[in-house]
């Protein structure tokens, strides 16, 4: 004979108990990823916003305290703050057009058919695999005045014996776009022949039937094909661009006289060398909306992307 025995008011049946831990059992899954969130992203985010509202000067503890928006009223009378602003953007334009040119040069070069294509591009490839830190190194001991190219262009009459590429007014800005340019073209590279490779040839050959010449096959089919690849690219390439420190500070340290100081840049020197931390919490959060904007558009523009597939 079965027995029946009625639940217990306030006691979950088992059917009710799964149901209710498989609701939530998700969040179990989650929720570590959600903590770390929290404690290296918001939280850091969050302390520049408030320190950005601080007066925080290691050196001037006495005028410590709540700022308001006074750090950043004083960027508006910062000429350091503006030239390296100024610089910054300069700095993003110049080398994410060059490198694209260049990428673009060399993704439809090794994109060809032609005998040793698989070495020519490891060799065009490499330099995005080395590290930032030995890129430099490189670059230091090319620019060396005593071994490097500049000894070299001396002997042919072309600038001063002892003299570095790095130290002149002239040449610094060209010197460190060229270091900076050896490792970000394969980036773009990479990126352009991997869409050139799905390019159907038929599409050439029926514009060759047409009498298109190389400039109109490239505007008709090439560069349709390409056009969102080169956009998000550039995007990226401006991103990391504009938060370049690593090259700049270890070839040149933002001289001379500040010369190739970008915001950044400017921002570890205020905030680590100054001990400035309110002022350099202010320009921090000047470059975190600027990048923000950039990720809006580069979201926005893989979103449109998505749709049109």
């Amino acid at each position: 004979m079965t027995v029946i025995t009625p639940n217990r008011p306030g006691r979950l049946t088992q059917p009710k108990a799964n149901a209710r831990l498989r609701r939530f059992y998700p969040y179990f899954l989650i929720g570590p990823a959600a903590i770390l969130t929290l404690v290296f992203l918001v939280y850091p985010v969050g302390s520049v916003f408030y320190y950005s509202l601080q007066n925080s000067n290691v050196t001037q503890p006495w005028n410590d305290g709540f700022a308001g928006l006074g750090n950043f009223v004083a960027m508006g009378g910062d000429p350091l703050f503006w030239r390296s602003l100024t610089f910054t953007l300069q700095w993003v334009v110049v080398e994410v057009g060059l490198q694209f040119i260049f990428g673009l040069a060399l993704a439809l070069l090794i994109n060809k058919t032609f005998v040793g294509r698989a070495i020519a591009r490891s060799l065009v490839f490499s330099p995005w695999a080395v590290s930032g830190i030995l890129t430099t190194t490189i670059w230091i001991l090319i620019y060396n005045p005593s071994t490097g190219v500049g000894r070299y262009l001396a002997d042919i009459g072309i600038g001063e014996y002892g003299v570095s590429l790095l130290s002149g007014s002239g040449t610094t800005f060209w010197a460190v776009v060229l270091a900076e340019m050896w490792k970000g073209i394969p980036f773009f590279a990479i990126l352009i022949l991997a869409d050139l490779q799905s390019v159907s040839l038929e599409l050439y050959e029926s514009a060759d039937v047409d009498g298109a010449g190389t400039w109109r096959k490239f505007l008709s089919i090439t560069w349709p094909h390409i056009r969102q690849a080169v956009v998000v690219a550039g995007l990226l390439r401006a991103v990391w661009e504009f938060n370049n420190v690593d090259l700049l500070y270890t070839l040149t340290g933002g001289g001379p006289a500040g010369a190739t100081t970008t915001l950044p840049l400017y921002v570890a020197q205020t905030a680590i060398h100054d001990r400035d931390f309110g002022y350099g919490s202010a320009l921090t959060v000047v470059a975190f909306l600027i990048l923000t904007f950039f990720s809006l558009v580069y979201m926005r523009i893989t979103k449109s992307k998505e749709d049109d597939k």
